[in-house]
């Protein structure tokens, strides 16, 4: 009988500090990753993102100037080539919703296309309005 009792109160105090352990390492996690995220809700500059990793780099590399220099045209090319890709993503987009939008126009009514138009005029408003909200 003692011995279930003290293996019971062993067990129970074993779960107990697991419990402590993997509570204070998730809160350990969750303060780091708050910490490296903006504190106002706003991705960060990418330029001084940059500098931030080119001094990093220069510093725990030990990258002497030459090397910072080609390290900056590396990253260069890398935003010419993203942006390359992303405009012609947008301009894809573009089409695949213009596309949409005169499919939906052969479905709708003669009497429904100006109701179409007007919900389409309220939303891009809209969706302007919270592209402004995001630039602020």
């Amino acid at each position: 009988m003692m011995k279930t009792r003290f293996s019971a109160l062993l067990s129970l105090l074993l779960v107990f500090l697991s419990g402590v352990l993997v509570g204070g390492f998730a809160y350990r996690l969750y303060n780091v990753s708050v910490a490296a995220a903006p504190t106002n809700g706003r991705r960060p500059d990418p330029e001084e993102v940059r500098k931030h990793i080119v001094a990093d780099m220069r510093d725990r590399l030990k990258l002497d100037g030459q090397q910072v220099d080609q390290l900056q045209q590396i990253f260069d090319q890398t935003r010419d080539q993203f942006r390359q890709i992303h405009d012609k993503m947008n301009a894809e987009g573009e089409a695949i919703h213009t596309r949409q939008v005169e499919k939906i126009r052969t479905i709708l009514r003669p009497d429904q296309l100006p109701l179409y138009e007007q919900w389409r005029a309220e939303r891009e408003r809209g969706h302007r309005q919270h592209k402004q909200g995001e630039k602020k």
